[in-house]
């Protein structure tokens, strides 16, 4: 591997995390709750809240 190889290498990698740790810190969390169930994606059918929402 050449130095310019490795150096992009770095570059890459580094942007990669910097990436994740800037959306870690300003993205609002992901409420569970009200995303649609895995097996209702492309089905059409609206979410209603995750199956311990019946207790």
């Amino acid at each position: 591997m050449n130095k310019l190889t490795r150096v992009r290498v770095v570059v890459f990698w580094a942007f990669l995390v910097g990436f994740f740790v800037w959306d870690w810190q300003t993205a609002e969390p992901v409420n569970l709750r009200l995303e649609a169930p895995i097996i209702a994606i492309g089905s059409g059918q609206a979410p209603s809240g995750g199956h311990c929402a019946t207790f």
